[in-house]
């Protein structure tokens, strides 16, 4: 049971190339069935972050690997399916560009910042995670089949929802950070 979470955190990098593949391979052809299956590759790589990070406390097997995996893991999948929409024509590029900014810088952030100390998940953090994945995956797949434009207007609230969310919650991230370093530094100058 002990590489069983990070053998999943591995497994779901290699889904990006597959359903990146897929998705590119149906095109604008929205009704093409690869875009349905690259779609659902997308959903279930991106459920199995839950299921990673449960195994590994459930059996106290956390690792310095699957801390350092896991959030690479999440931004192959999400940079890979928003970086596909841009390619298709269907996300703008800055929307790609200012969602993986925020998403790199802050996590190259954290990986500076801890070795000194450990700056948790926030609540907003969480919110941020899931708007994207439900924008994301309703950007994936091919409503405008099913229920016309209207899709494009879900889509288009979502996707900006997500992109307002993301912007925010780096910069609070950001905040946060200062204030705890800000903090840790009275503390040990009062010693």
């Amino acid at each position: 049971m002990k590489h069983v979470p990070n053998t999943i955190t591995i497994v779901r990098i290699f889904f990006a190339p597959v359903f990146i593949w897929m998705l590119l391979t149906a095109g604008s052809d929205v009704t093409s069935p690869l875009r349905w299956w690259g779609a659902g590759l997308f959903v279930a790589g991106m459920a199995t972050d839950g299921v990673d990070g449960y195994l590994a406390r459930k059996y106290n097997v956390v690792s310095d690997f699957g801390k350092l995996l896991d959030p690479i893991a999440d931004k192959v999948l999400t940079g890979g399916a928003l970086i596909t929409l841009s390619i298709l024509g269907e996300l703008p590029w800055w929307v790609t560009g200012l969602i993986l900014l925020r998403e790199i810088g802050i996590t190259i952030f954290r990986f500076a910042v801890l070795s000194d100390h450990v700056i948790p998940a926030s609540r907003g953090g969480k919110i941020k995670t899931i708007t994207q994945f439900v924008a994301i995956t309703a950007a994936l797949l091919p409503l405008q089949s099913l229920i016309g434009d209207s899709a494009n207007i879900i889509n288009i609230v979502l996707m900006s929802a997500a992109t307002i969310i993301t912007v925010w919650t780096g910069i609070d991230y950001l905040v946060d950070a200062w204030r705890q370093s800000k903090k840790l530094s009275s503390s040990q100058a009062g010693k």
